[in-house]
């Protein structure tokens, strides 16, 4: 027989633990029955969950479950049935050339709702979500176009990548004239004035344009022209308006002439189907800045 004596509190009338601090005594209140009740469900839920749903991982898997459900397997079913579809309503895209879609009112509308969405996907993290650009990524809805903007140039950017590794990339570096000691500081800062000087900015006091000029027709009439407005054949700016990709400060041009410049644009042929890279080529060009 238990000497136990049970211990009850004066004030609730209430079976205390037997524990005891500074005075304080712990009452012995039991859990809700519904709380329980709450618990012991959620517990056989849990073991249910755990048999059929995958759960535990292991050493180079996990658990599988008797269901054999997988978010990611829907997931990429559905993606799948998604393609299937989009290929299927745009069907006529596939063998139409860019040009032909761009003259066909139900293909082009169908093609920039696509490239609306490729765009958000694909492109945005550089071109801003508007196409608008920023430093070092260039502006769409212009018609300053490095590379030509014909419908058949952007979609033929949009394949290949400017400097991106691909086979057929469109490819040409400005030449860093510092870095490589092609010319010296004094004669960078010169012709960095002369072109300060045709696109319509202040030069530094008593810069030498004609030396500037000359300079620039000895180094950059072959990629920029004679007129230095560039040549979309090699990938060379106008450098006569007001429209730089990387700036037009008299610090930035400094800067692009000693150390040269060399942006990147991935090849999307490996990453989109074709369909998806016309259509993202319709977009860009009617965006507004399409030649």
């Amino acid at each position: 027989m238990s000497d136990h004596k049970k211990d009850i509190d004066q004030v609730s009338g209430i079976e205390t633990t037997g524990h005891e601090w500074d005075g304080l005594k712990e009452l012995n209140n039991p859990l809700p029955r519904w709380w329980l009740w709450t618990w012991y469900v959620t517990i056989v839920w849990a073991v249910g969950y755990c048999v059929l749903y995958p759960s535990w991982p292991l050493l180079t898997d996990y658990t599988k479950g008797v269901l054999g459900h997988s978010n990611r397997a829907e997931g990429i079913a559905a993606y799948d049935a998604l393609i299937a579809k989009r290929l299927e309503s745009g069907a006529g895209l596939k063998d139409a050339s860019v040009e032909d879609i761009l003259g066909n009112d139900d293909l082009r509308t169908f093609a920039v709702a696509q490239g609306a969405a490729a765009f958000g996907d694909n492109c945005s993290a550089c071109h801003g979500s508007g196409a608008a650009g920023s430093t070092d990524y260039p502006n769409l809805l212009d018609d300053d176009w490095l590379w030509g903007g014909t419908i058949d140039a952007i979609h033929e950017t949009l394949r290949v990548g400017i400097r991106s590794g691909h086979d057929e990339e469109r490819a040409n570096s400005m030449t860093a004239f510092g870095r490589d000691e092609i010319l010296e500081k004094e004669d960078i800062v010169t012709v960095s004035n002369y072109v300060l000087s045709i696109s319509g900015q202040p030069t530094d006091d008593g810069a030498d344009l004609e030396a500037g000029k000359v300079l620039f027709e000895e180094n950059c009439t072959a990629c920029h022209g004679e007129d230095a407005k560039g040549l979309q054949e090699m990938g060379a700016p106008n450098l006569t308006d007001a429209i730089w990709l990387y700036g037009g400060s008299r610090e930035t041009i400094i800067e692009s002439v000693t150390n040269g410049r060399n942006g990147v644009m991935p090849s999307w042929e490996a990453r989109l189907d074709p369909v998806t890279i016309k259509s993202l080529a319709v977009y860009v060009h009617t965006r507004g800045g399409g030649q």
